[in-house]
């Protein structure tokens, strides 16, 4: 059974083979991160890791049962008992309610555990999927995103008030 956890330093190695696997298929619907993030993965995770200890984001991901990642849940910017939620999902993994139910999961958890009062996602106008873990997740919109938040591509913001 998939678990949602914490991000530490122990996971490096399975996020860093998570992104490489899925990188043509994440770029499909978001901006491709780039070589300059492979290449510079260890100190990127690392400053990841300082943020998540500053209380600025918090990072999850959820593990299969060999340990290998099937997702990123992300925290970003939280501030105001508010932050942004984002996330992605192993191509394998897609299409079977796996994100939907892991930001359901997240939701509760960023009340309980962070004392959060809402959560804002942006999705991509082409990104049909995002768009609907998000409503099913009990997000609604509340307008245009700018595509600089979102990749270049335009988009629309959601919310969920928790």
């Amino acid at each position: 059974m998939p678990e949602l956890k914490r991000l530490h330093a122990g996971h490096a190695s399975a996020v860093l083979a998570f992104e490489l696997e899925n990188r043509a298929y994440f770029a499909a619907s978001v901006s491709d991160r780039g070589d300059d993030f492979f290449d510079q993965f260890t100190d990127r995770y690392n400053a990841l890791l300082a943020e998540q200890e500053a209380g600025i984001c918090a990072f999850h991901v959820l593990v299969a049962d060999d340990d290998s990642v099937l997702g990123r849940f992300n925290l970003v910017d939280i501030e105001d008992r508010g932050a942004q939620l984002g996330y992605r999902v192993a191509q394998h993994a897609a299409g079977r309610g796996v994100a939907t139910q892991t930001v359901l999961e997240l939701c509760r958890l960023a009340a309980a555990r962070y004392g959060l009062h809402v959560l804002r996602a942006g999705a991509a106008s082409e990104n049909v999927a995002s768009q609907r873990v998000l409503t099913k997740a009990g997000f609604v919109p509340v307008g245009p995103a700018d595509p600089a938040d979102l990749g270049g591509k335009p988009g629309t913001w959601y919310q969920r008030n928790l």
